[in-house]
């Protein structure tokens, strides 16, 4: 074959470059304050209505350096236009767990690398070329138990075409770059939670420029993302950010995502790496100057070690707990719920005893129970609380169902409930529901005991079975018609502030009777949800601590803790009595005989225990902190 001639050679070069230019020409362009972005056109099954997607769009400058556990500054512009189609990288995680998550979930997702540069958003504004009506925005903050997940997880553009909303996914810092706190001004915590706040500044500043209206803004969120979307509502720095909030599945009143007293995290991440552990700044300015390999190795070596929430005096000015009670939150319409059976499985393997899924016996589980009141003095009420939920036949599965149950409502149903209260309380307009079906494809995957799990809900929410998103098994046309569905209550709520609306099932107002929607393949209106288990947690086992600890107080036992002083420094403990014995035992818990076996660099050998850290109080156990690690990782 004759090798192609110079004009032939320049005849293909010119098709090809006309070719390029066409494909450039038939992506969407839009132009912002910022500069220009190049995005994708994208369809979704059974809606004639096109996409356009901006995805890895910056709201923020790199928190990188200097800025490093430092506050969000703004995102600066840039010259001509961006491509905006690849998914941005993930905030530092580890990526094992997420890879794994989704196929324990039967869907192939793409999951990006992980990178400190990670303040980006994904937008999906659907294609409205006659119309110059802004249309209402859905803002989505993930979940992950504040440790893992990102934007690249969810896919907009179904919801975005079926309701005619403008969705836009965000990323914020996680793990110890998003709330590492030093409760002090060298560290106040809470970066992850400014980085929220700050990809709300941008939406209210940019959304425009794709057909948003600034005025019309939702938050929703599910697990952690939940839980920020109530922070949201308590924090003075996102006055007018939004005008209504949707928390799945999580809320401000989930006690087990909060630190009071972020010092000894901080403390243990310092000698971690061999930094100075007694000057706050100094620990500050040590996490500064790690690497990032450093960081994700250490979050992998030490998955005990949980960075949550804390009352920064920024964020936020007092507890969300004390917010909450004197009605302080945004008023806007709010809307939120749980699943019926939130601990079934993905959050039950975490934690619960080998072989579970069989039964467990009563023994097993007490221990664990133990540490939800980590105080010796009063665990006892956890006899109690396993009486209530396990009963007394001795049957391992009841045992094992009544376990789940107990931890699904502590940790999810019981702070969705309050939280509904305390809204309702301050006079806004609030939804409540139950999710109750499993999708179809997991069916397979789970033993038939499992209900609605933890995050269930959100493949309908965002209409995965007509996006591009891959589930492995496929879509029934049932559940494509309850994704319709449930796309249709939450896009109502954005536009209007109810969920109400043509040819749905009434969801009535929570009110003062407990109005909710039991969400399934069929939608059931009820009332006091989950009633008896409410009041049993929220006002027996209060009121049966306050006489039992009253009794105590009144009692011969003495009322300070012991105080012993050793070659390393002093300990404080505690009293502790027994049943049938009229002898005091003296209890030191938590006692370090050797230095951190993961310090970095690691030690070939255990290093004797430092000196030199003054008073130790000795009264808190391990297992306080084990038990809010174990519910860190919940589904993104």
């Amino acid at each position: 074959m004759k090798e192609p001639t110079g004009l032939l050679r320049l005849s293909l070069s010119i098709c090809l470059l006309f070719l390029y230019t066409l494909a450039e020409s038939s992506a969407p362009v839009v132009q912002t304050k910022l500069g220009g972005l190049r995005g994708q056109y994208v369809s979704v099954k059974g809606k004639e209505t096109v996409v356009q997607a901006y995805l890895g769009v910056p709201f923020a400058k790199p928190p990188v350096g200097p800025l490093r556990l430092a506050p969000p500054q703004p995102a600066e512009g840039w010259e001509g236009v961006r491509d905006a189609i690849q998914q941005p990288l993930m905030c530092l995680q580890d990526r094992q767990i997420t890879k794994d998550l989704y196929s324990n979930l039967s869907m192939t997702v793409e999951i990006p690398e992980v990178s400190e540069d990670c303040l980006y958003l994904n937008i999906y504004t659907p294609v409205k070329p006659a119309e110059k009506t802004r249309l209402h925005v859905m803002v989505w903050i993930h979940g992950g138990g504040f440790a893992i997940g990102s934007a690249s997880a969810y896919d907009g553009s179904a919801l975005a075409a079926y309701q005619d909303v403008v969705v836009v996914l965000i990323q914020y810092r996680l793990g110890l770059l998003g709330f590492f706190s030093t409760g002090d001004k060298y560290a106040p915590g809470n970066m992850g939670l400014l980085d929220q706040v700050e990809a709300l500044r941008w939406v209210q500043k940019h959304i425009h420029n794709f057909g948003g209206d600034s005025k019309s803004v939702t938050i929703f969120g599910e697990s952690a993302g939940g839980v920020s979307v109530s922070l949201l509502l308590l924090s003075p720095l996102s006055i007018g950010l939004f005008h209504g909030a949707i928390a799945e599945s999580g809320t401000a009143a989930m006690n087990m995502l909060f630190n009071s007293n972020p010092l000894p995290v901080a403390q243990m991440v310092a000698n971690l790496f061999g930094c100075e552990s007694t000057n706050t700044e100094k620990i500050a300015d040590c996490v500064k100057k790690l690497t990032a390999d450093h960081i994700t190795n250490i979050q992998k070596q030490n998955q005990m070690l949980f960075f949550g929430v804390t009352v920064d005096g920024q964020f936020l000015s007092k507890s969300a707990m004390e917010i909450s009670q004197n009605h302080e939150m945004h008023k806007v319409p709010f809307m939120t719920g749980a699943n019926d059976n939130e601990v079934g499985w993905l959050l039950a393997k975490l934690f619960a005893p080998p072989g579970w899924e069989d039964g467990v016996d009563r023994v097993k589980v007490m221990p664990i129970m133990a540490m939800l009141y980590p105080d010796p003095k009063d665990q006892w009420i956890t006899e109690l609380i396993a009486d209530e939920y396990l009963g007394t036949s001795g049957s391992r599965v009841k045992n094992r169902d009544g376990f789940t149950e107990l931890v699904g409502d502590i940790m999810f149903t019981i702070p969705a409930l309050q939280t509904a209260n305390f809204h309702r309380d301050a006079g806004v307009p609030v939804y409540m529901y139950e999710f109750q079906q499993t999708p179809s494809m997991l069916k397979k995957m789970r033993p038939g005991f499992v209900g609605s799990d933890h995050g269930d809900e959100l493949m309908f929410v965002f209409g995965f079975c007509f996006t591009s998103c891959v589930i492995m098994d496929g879509c029934t046309e049932k559940d494509e018609q309850l994704s319709r569905i449930m796309m249709s209550y939450w896009g109502n709520f954005a536009r209007t502030g109810s969920p109400n609306g043509a040819g749905l099932v009434p969801w009535p107002q929570y009110g003062q009777e407990g109005h909710y929607l039991g969400i399934g393949l069929e939608q059931v209106p009820g009332q006091h949800l989950k009633r008896d288990r409410f009041t049993f947690l929220t006002q027996t086992v209060p009121e049966k601590l306050r006489l039992g600890r009253e009794k105590m107080e009144q009692s011969d036992l003495p009322k300070t803790g012991p105080v012993v002083q050793t070659k390393l420094g002093g300990l404080r403990g505690q009293y502790v009595s027994v049943k049938g014995k009229e002898t005091v035992v003296q209890a030191y818990l938590g006692v370090p005989f050797a230095k951190p076996p993961t310090c970095w660099p690691p030690e070939t050998d255990p290093a004797p225990a430092c000196g030199g850290m003054g008073g130790s109080e000795g009264r808190h156990p391990a297992a306080s902190h084990v038990s809010s690690r174990q519910t860190a990782y919940s589904r993104p």
